[in-house]
């Protein structure tokens, strides 16, 4: 629940890259954006539907929200966590906004000055609804949670597969700059690490899958190796339910795979430090 957000000025108003996930968090953030621009904040672009990345937009209530259709879908019928899941935290007035501007495959806003290209990669990745954002004039990429720096991908909600070719696509834009969805600022040297897990969980779903493993048991079974200093290790069962359904063609059952993270984690909730 600790994410990044991109602030981008433009003639006369201010773009953000994502909101946060409590409203603390949030004002912090917009205190620091009216010291970093006098511009408004006008806009918001949503990378993904998670509540860490869109929380904080109902303290802009007048913005623009911009997303991928399948942002406004999800948002309009979230789902809902076991409580016991996540440790507690205070999340405050904060809740996400239902899109006002929704786009299927590109969108450039302010084509004549900076313009800011908004991208789906055509298939289910992180999520059924990512966008990466593009600066072409700047060569920035800012890619949501499509790159974790740090931390374990995280593909219960998309497909290790798509990623693969989502991925595929920014590195193809030859970025100066890469923002990643969590974790410190990079350049492209952050998109293989990411494309390198998803070829090992994929390798590891099909190992699972042919010893008929459960994904908890796969993943109690699997040797980390290099990713076993990575954060939220816990969702290598998340991610094992849903690669090894993606080799049956079917879907995960979401709420079993939040109890097997939990499982895995101890018996104890997942850390949150929002």
């Amino acid at each position: 629940m600790i994410n990044n957000m991109g602030l981008i000025a433009g003639e006369d108003a201010a773009t953000s890259v994502d909101m946060t996930s409590t409203e603390a968090r949030t004002k912090t953030y917009l205190r620091a954006a009216s010291d970093a621009t006098a511009l408004p904040l006008r806009r918001i672009v949503l990378t993904h539907a998670h509540p860490d990345h869109c929380n904080g937009t109902s303290l802009l209530p007048d913005a623009e929200v911009v997303a991928h259709r399948r942002v406004a879908e999800d948002l309009s019928a979230p789902h809902r966590l076991a409580p016991h899941i996540f440790s507690p935290f205070e999340q405050g007035d904060a809740r996400p906004r239902i899109p006002t501007i929704v786009y299927d495959d590109t969108l450039t806003i302010d084509p004549g000055s900076r313009p800011l290209e908004i991208r789906h990669p055509g298939t289910a990745a992180h999520t059924t609804g990512d966008s990466y954002v593009w600066l072409p004039a700047e060569r920035v990429l800012f890619t949501g949670d499509l790159v974790f720096h740090g931390g374990m991908p995280f593909a219960l909600s998309g497909s290790p597969a798509g990623w693969l070719r989502a991925l595929q696509q920014m590195s193809a834009l030859q970025p100066a700059v890469v923002v990643p969805g969590h974790g410190p600022v990079g350049g492209p040297e952050l998109l293989e690490p990411v494309a390198e897990y998803l070829r090992f969980l994929i390798d590891a779903a099909a190992d699972a899958h042919a010893r008929g493993l459960s994904p908890l048991a796969a993943a109690r079974a699997l040797d980390l190796g290099r990713f076993g200093d990575l954060a939220e290790q816990e969702r290598i069962v998340g991610n094992l339910h849903r690669a090894i359904a993606e080799v049956d063609g079917t879907e995960p059952d979401v709420a079993a795979a939040w109890q097997d993270m939990y499982d895995y984690n101890g018996g104890r909730p997942l850390t949150c430090h929002a």
